[in-house]
């Protein structure tokens, strides 16, 4: 086509002008790169590119992915790195601000069922919006059977602190995180579900065992609560115990263990800085209460924690017993190096990219996947080293 007629098609349609601004996503060409870590070279190779602020990638059995794009698109990368069309059916989000569609994960049963469950902003009425989890059947270029199972209530103005990672314990329940909207002090109220993290049965009822299931004038479905924003979250194949990170104030990132019916402190406590005053919260308020738990781990520095993934299970690997974070404002892949549950090292990784890495995974051959959340965002697949060939 003529540039001076492609122009005017593009100034005439405005469909057209977004294609035409925007080039679609496609496989990576690049050659592979590495990077010395501590335990040795590591591999990063471009799987694809040009997605728009990826948030969540899911690996598939076939060797290929699904990644959720925060203005609410949901994509299916091959193995080789060819990107799909936007899949139909997907949920109306609430794309503004850290607001759109999030995280995105395989139902335990879903070589059976074809299920996924997807986390996202929910628009409600008045411009307000909340957390949701929805689950669908996965087909070839669309969503069926779209069923929304957790919806955060009320619906609240505002564009932060929606969270939200999902995951599955091994005994037939889901944890949901979320944030507490930027309200903070909905945080300890167990009437409301901001701040909270949750527990359901995989049908979406709410466990007759949840620490809250008898209270009067309580969320039931709250497993513990004094959260922030929690945009990391895993269980550790060794062990089945749940971690989660979440986002401090000017600091005071943290990940948590948490523990049925605990308060994790927020806003009462933190080891991070009061945005208004300019002063560490714990001048104010302190780093301890009575009846509150204090962080598992802190960094005084935020990081700014995203997506979480354990690489455990794989001797050969130089890697094995980590836990890998993402972090964005650190514009870095955090390596911490595990005995047992005990955290002893940790390394900043991929620096070099200058980007914000927003989500994690690790496949089941250990090799470890990430998103970086940019307006060409990317999906990247990184070997790391042989513990044969550790210095």
């Amino acid at each position: 086509m003529h540039r001076t007629s492609r122009l005017l098609l593009c100034l005439a349609l405005p469909l057209a002008l977004n294609a035409c601004a925007r080039p679609a996503p496609v496989a990576g060409n690049a050659a592979p790169q590495t990077e010395t870590s501590q335990a040795g070279e590591l591999r990063i190779e471009t799987v694809a590119s040009g997605l728009e602020h990826p948030w969540a990638v899911a690996l598939l059995p076939d060797g290929g992915f699904l990644v959720t794009e925060r203005p609410g698109r949901l994509r299916r990368i091959s193995a080789d790195g060819a990107v799909s069309a936007p899949l139909a059916g997907v949920p109306a989000v609430f794309a503004e601000g850290q607001g759109g569609l999030l995280d995105v994960v395989l139902d335990p049963g879903f070589a059976g069922n074809r299920r996924i469950w997807l986390s996202y902003a929910e628009p409600g009425p008045d411009d307000t919006a909340g957390t949701a989890v929805a689950t669908a059947t996965l087909g070839a270029s669309a969503l069926s059977e779209v069923r929304v199972v957790y919806r955060q209530t009320p619906k609240l103005k505002g564009p932060n602190h929606f969270g939200s990672r999902i995951a599955f314990d091994g005994n037939d329940h889901v944890f949901i995180s979320q944030g507490e909207r930027n309200q903070k002090e909905l945080a300890q109220d167990l009437g409301v579900l901001q701040g909270k993290l949750v527990r359901l049965n995989l049908d979406g009822s709410i466990p007759t065992d949840n620490p809250f299931a008898d209270g009067v004038g309580v969320r039931r479905v709250i497993w513990s609560y004094g959260h922030r924003n929690m945009q990391g979250m895993a269980v550790d194949p060794r062990s089945g115990r749940l971690w989660q990170s979440e986002h401090g104030p000017r600091g005071g990132d943290e990940i948590n263990l948490p523990e049925a019916g605990k308060n994790y402190g927020w806003p009462i406590i933190s080891d991070g800085m009061d945005y208004l005053t300019n002063r560490p919260y714990a001048e104010t308020r302190g780093r301890e209460a009575p009846g509150m738990e204090r962080p598992y781990h802190v960094w005084a520095k935020s990081p700014a924690l995203s997506g979480m993934a354990f690489l455990v299970g794989h001797p050969q690997s130089a890697w094995n017993d980590s836990l890998l974070l993402g972090a964005l404002a650190g514009q870095s892949l955090i390596r911490l190096r595990l005995q047992g549950e005990r955290i002893v090292a940790e390394e900043r990784l991929l620096t070099n990219l200058h980007s914000r890495i927003r989500d994690v995974r690790v496949g089941s051959d250990g090799t470890v996947y990430v998103l970086t959340d940019e307006a060409d965002g990317q999906l990247l697949r990184l070997t790391p080293p042989d513990r044969a060939n550790a210095p």
